[in-house]
């Protein structure tokens, strides 16, 4: 197995939960880091072992196969394109960009380099989201017929100490937590065919409530409550509702319905979580003993995982194409709420590859 040598741009909140996980996958090595803040970057270098870089030092390295982009939304096309003009692969945080017009060009140019993007959420590459498509598939709730998804909360200039992006384009409860919800409907059920949707901005103030930045106020430029209807391509429909608006509620809720019962899916912001079922016959909800996904795995298994499949010149599952049609479906679900429409989807995409139980860097 080759080894994948990766360099970060931006070491904010998301990175050390990457910097936790990178150091047990065999095929990734992390060799440099880098951010706007450059200070920031040279103490995360230290904690880390590595090298701390300027961006532009950083993409000008022979020695970097693959920058991971934990940059803000509202860089993500720009930072990733550049990672490609420089001759390397590209693994981002989501969204893919802001919207679709930034995101194409960054495809079509990776298409004409050779090279890879991907991805995240990696977290539909766990045991939670892989043993529910597993008993999907398997027909333990019958045909499928429908899901239901809520996720909501306040808000997360609650907890986070500078939020003000989760408030500007590229974020909102659809951009920050959509993608989870529809990569996992994408996995589960195949791609969209036609989305409509209402969308809303609460006037509620916001400010910021932890840190140095306590007390802040955050312009909200986004919608901050999202509801909208998916038609997959084989006909089965999402209902999705994702807000900022909810002081308190019984949510996430993730359900799909078969002809012969219904399955709770697990939150997939977590990379594991209990799958229950409930059948027709008893309506009783047990438990399903886990079947599929990557077990104890973090962020950054997507990036290992496309490690990989370069090596071995298969597809990746976090692949930049799923997150291009994922980044389609939030796009035209505002612009179903702002046109009073029903929006057709022109991208769309395979399902990605299953993962086995249990399966090891090993045998990837």
């Amino acid at each position: 197995m080759s080894t994948l040598r990766v360099g970060v741009i931006g070491v904010g909140n998301i990175s050390a939960q990457y910097f936790a996980h990178i150091p047990s996958l065999p095929n990734l090595e992390l060799v440099a880091v880098a951010d706007v803040n450059e200070e920031r970057a040279r103490e995360v270098a230290a904690e880390q072992g590595v090298r701390a870089l300027t961006v532009d030092e950083l993409l000008a390295d022979a020695g970097i196969d693959a920058v991971l982009n934990l940059t803000i939304p509202a860089v993500h096309a720009a930072v990733g394109i550049r990672a490609l003009e420089s001759g390397k692969h590209v693994y981002g945080e989501k969204p893919l960009a802001l919207n679709t017009s930034e995101a194409e060009p960054m495809l079509t140019l990776a298409a004409e380099r050779g090279l890879r993007v991907g991805s995240a959420p990696d977290t539909v590459l766990g045991t939670g989201i892989q043993t529910a498509r597993q008993v999907l598939d398997a027909g333990s709730i019958g045909e499928p017929i429908a899901a239901a998804i809520h996720w909501s909360a306040p808000g997360h200039e609650l907890w986070h100490p500078a939020p003000a992006f989760y408030y500007q384009p590229g974020g909102g409860p659809l951009f920050d937590m959509g993608p989870y919800y529809l990569t996992s409907i994408v996995t589960l059920f195949g791609p969209v065919a036609r989305v409509s949707g209402v969308a809303t901005v609460s006037n509620r103030e916001r400010s910021v409530a932890t840190g140095p930045l306590a007390g802040q106020a955050i312009p909200v430029d986004v919608a901050t409550h999202v509801s909208a209807l998916l038609e997959h391509e084989n006909g089965l429909t999402t209902t999705l509702t994702v807000s900022f608006d909810v002081w308190k509620s019984r949510a996430p809720l993730f359900e799909v319905f078969g002809t012969e019962g219904t399955m709770a899916v697990p939150d997939p912001n977590r990379f594991d979580g209990d799958v229950e079922i409930a059948s027709a016959a008893t309506r009783e909800w047990e438990t399903v003993q886990v079947s599929a996904g990557w077990a104890d795995s973090g962020r950054g298994f997507g990036l290992a995982d496309m490690a990989r499949a370069i090596e071995t010149d298969r597809p990746h599952r976090a692949s930049g194409e799923l997150a291009f049609h994922v980044l389609e479906v939030m796009d035209g679900i505002l612009r179903a709420a702002a046109d009073h429409a029903v929006v057709e989807i022109v991208s769309t995409v395979e399902r990605p590859a299953p993962v086995p139980l249990d399966s090891t860097p090993a045998t990837w």
